[in-house]
């Protein structure tokens, strides 16, 4: 049964209402060659039963199900178990919306006040936020928060940082610079992979906003980030790391230990399925600083008691344009990504410290494992020399990155991420990621498969 909320006779009405006579009149404002004419181009109903066997078969044909995939570049398949899901389903937590009278969503708001609480921990940072819609996008409002703590504009980035992460940045500040270049980009040094330092000191001012960097970086490099916090303190310059790849605080040191003033990260690979890109999580922290806290986007869930004492949540800052004046408001954010922080949070509590630890382990010793193979193998070769922990570059040196990956198909396996599908010059170039869910056996068969390839 199809849902219709309005039949002809409401229409007709509301039309009526508003002095037009029709529908189309509505969208007089937009070009004629900007509206499509006709049908769309879509396949008559299935019933459920058909429907369901039509998704199955089109899942059972994707590369990830047929595939072992050592693909990452932001996105990356760790364990998550069952136990997840079945929580995720109760319906208390399934069918609940961004709590908007959070005196009856008491249930909702301590989900987020736990989720803060481990995002806290796990970024080394005293306040973090309810969550935002991913890292992307986590990215700009974190450059934008930074512009409008320091009342600066120019913001520097990493070469380093995740391509996509940087074209979102972009195209949020390009909006108020009215065609200003205020975004630089700063290189790499090409034989470690992390950024210049050398190059990010002589851009370092006192109209800067903020530097953006990633943690690792896009090519699993490991940043020198204290370094990069430390130059950008000495000008006053706020420090905003960003992390695809959270696992790697278990062996890494956290942004807050480094120096960050912001940090950033993607929740996706720490609860929550790929599903072909998406649903993402971002996650969202800063120092513990009134200038800080109140330009934070979203929304901030508190502990406190009530007048008999009992313990009680509530919604402590909320600065999107629904809950304050438009002019006041820090982002037009919507809502926390509810379900995906609450999958995050069962599962880090599943882990708890120590497994967390050990999934990070092992994702580090199947890399170096990888990369000690790799590198003996004729015709490819490691790109960058710095440490990573998970992700590396690796180059091809007789076919593109393109026929190899498609090559390795034959052989049972998604090779990794040709990084010219970014839009950069470099065809010869892929990353390879490795998790816990790689064992010993998949690692050493897909060696001898790039051997023969």
């Amino acid at each position: 049964m199809r849902y219709i909320p309005h039949n002809e006779a409401d229409i007709q009405i509301m039309l009526k209402k508003i002095g037009v006579q029709q529908v189309d009149e509505l969208f007089d404002q937009i070009p004629q060659a900007l509206r499509f004419k006709g049908e769309l181009d879509l396949p008559p109903p299935m019933h459920e039963r058909e429907l369901m066997g039509h998704l199955t078969g089109l899942a059972r044909e994707t590369a990830a199900e047929q595939l072992v995939s050592f693909a990452g570049a932001g996105a990356y398949a760790h364990h998550v178990p069952p136990a997840v899901d079945q929580i995720l389903l109760r319906s208390e937590f399934y069918t609940a919306y961004t709590p908007y009278q959070p005196e009856v969503s008491q249930g909702t708001v301590q989900a987020i006040f736990e989720f803060q609480t481990l995002i806290s921990r796990l970024l080394g940072l005293p306040v973090a936020n309810a969550s935002m819609y991913d890292c992307a996008t986590a990215t700009a409002e974190a450059a934008l928060m930074a512009r409008r703590v320091t009342k600066r504009d120019r913001v520097l980035i990493s070469s380093g940082l995740h391509p996509d992460y940087q074209q979102v940045l972009q195209n949020y500040l390009s909006g108020l610079d009215q065609g200003e270049q205020t975004v630089e980009t700063i290189p790499l040094v090409p034989e470690t992979g992390a950024t210049d330092l050398a190059a990010l000191e002589s851009r370092l001012g006192g109209d800067v906003a903020a530097v953006v960097a990633g943690h690792p970086n896009f090519f699993g490099i490991v940043e020198p980030f204290d370094q990069i916090a430390e130059m950008a303190r000495e000008q006053g310059v706020l420090a905003i790391s960003v992390t695809a790849e959270p696992f790697a605080f278990g062996v890494l040191a956290s942004p807050g230990a480094l120096g960050a003033d912001i940090a950033v990260a993607e929740g996706q690979p720490l609860g929550t399925s790929l599903s072909f890109g998406g649903p993402g999580l971002g996650l969202f922290a800063c120092r513990d600083e009134r200038r800080l806290i109140r330009q934070m986007p979203g929304r901030l869930a508190g502990q406190t008691v009530d007048v008999t004492g009992k313990t009680g949540y509530v919604l402590t800052l909320s600065t999107r344009e629904q809950h304050i004046r438009r002019e006041k408001a820090t982002s037009n954010i919507c809502t926390n990504q509810g379900l995906c922080a609450l999958a995050v949070t069962v599962n880090l509590c599943l882990l708890g410290k120590h497994g967390f630890g050990k999934v990070a382990a092992a994702c580090l010793a199947g890399a170096e494992f990888l990369k000690r193979g790799i590198a003996r193998i004729p015709g490819l070769a490691l790109v960058h020399q710095g440490p990573t922990f998970n992700e590396f570059a690796v180059r091809t040196e007789h076919q593109s990155a393109a026929e190899l990956i498609e090559k390795m198909t034959e052989f049972g396996f998604l090779a990794g991420v040709d990084i010219s599908r970014f839009g950069g010059d470099t065809e010869d170039v892929f990353l390879v990621a490795v998790t816990e869910c790689h064992t010993a056996k998949m690692l050493e068969t897909y060696l001898e498969a790039l051997e023969k390839v």
